[in-house]
């Protein structure tokens, strides 16, 4: 659908709220597609969708948010450095803005290039940073705990796109005193792409 509608279509179906498109309903498929036809609107050139996209990311929607990464993938397959630059600022943003930031870039099709896995890396830093300064309120929040979630795996899929930087940037988290950071990179190395590609290195650093 994504390929075959219209701006019209997809602005107007990526308007509909929880109230009229529900979860767990097929009414929800709207916005989803809405939101992925977005995307395909943002490789080709029209950067007004972002706006858009960027309210979406906070939707209540599991599988609406899901699908504002995809439509940003999609603007990844077309212009990598481009999303990188938005994706940081997003990642400034608040912790589903964050998420939708990390899960967007963190898909192995985009990171064929050494230069862009590094700025993915950089990136995922500073989230996880954010993670470390949040407040004991914060951390009891659906939305911080939803991107708590998406860094259980973000991480591995970056570090496999290249291994040895991203061992060692994944090792400055390792040692960290902060439980969910602790968290989120033991999370990371269940990963089997992460066995795949060290299983020593994978070993020595499970706690």
């Amino acid at each position: 659908m994504a390929d075959l509608g219209s701006a019209e279509q997809f602005a107007r179906w990526a308007a509909l709220s929880p109230a009229e498109a529900p979860a767990q309903t097929a009414r929800e498929f709207l916005p989803v597609c809405g939101a992925v036809g977005l995307g395909r609107l943002l490789a080709e050139g029209d950067q007004t969708v972002l706006a858009t996209l960027r309210g979406l990311a906070g939707d209540p929607r599991w599988r609406v948010r899901e699908a504002v990464a995809m439509a940003l993938q999609r603007w990844g397959d077309a212009d990598m450095p481009a999303l990188l630059t938005e994706m940081a600022a997003w990642a400034k943003g608040g912790w589903l803005e964050q998420r939708a930031a990390a899960a967007a870039v963190c898909e192995p099709r985009l990171l064929g290039r050494p230069a862009h896995a590094r700025r993915v890396l950089k990136l995922l830093a500073a989230i996880t940073a954010a993670v470390a300064r949040a407040s004991a309120v914060e951390r009891k929040t659906e939305p911080f705990r939803i991107l708590r979630q998406g860094l259980g795996y973000c991480w591995s899929v970056a570090v496999a796109a290249l291994p040895a930087e991203g061992q060692a940037a994944m090792e400055q988290w390792l040692p960290s005193g902060d439980p969910d950071v602790r968290w989120i990179m033991q999370e990371n190395l269940k990963k089997n792409r992460l066995a795949r590609m060290d299983a020593g290195w994978v070993a020595r650093c499970r706690v």
